[in-house]
């Protein structure tokens, strides 16, 4: 996919409004001053409300981001970068898809593919 590039200032939530939190390892690629992100970091949510309707509901929050669809053309450390363009999937902690991750803002400079 395309688009701008992800950092580690991105603003990415999950479809229930619980937030992302990036842990990289690249120290190497920047832009917009803060590290760019591959597939191969961890993307953890905090935060998600959602519950499975059901009396009484069961929580099942979305717990971290599974990146299926990364940059194709762009790589940092032999890992694909992420862009506003790529697709990913917010997992319960039992693995279950729960919708896909919304990036909300990301730097303007470089753009990726």
């Amino acid at each position: 996919m395309a688009g701008q590039a992800l950092t580690t200032a991105s603003a990415l939530q999950c479809p229930h409004g619980g937030q992302v939190q990036v842990t990289t390892s690249n120290t190497a690629v920047s832009a917009g001053g803060a590290p760019v992100v591959t597939s191969a970091d961890t993307f953890s949510i905090t935060g998600c409300p959602f519950q499975i309707p059901a009396t009484p509901p069961i929580p099942s929050p979305c717990v971290r981001v599974q990146w299926v669809v990364p940059d194709a053309q762009a790589a940092v450390n032999g890992s694909p970068t992420l862009s506003q363009g790529s697709s990913g999937l917010c997992l319960a902690a039992t693995g279950v898809p729960q919708g896909p991750v919304a990036v909300s803002t990301t730097q303007p400079a470089v753009k990726t593919r």
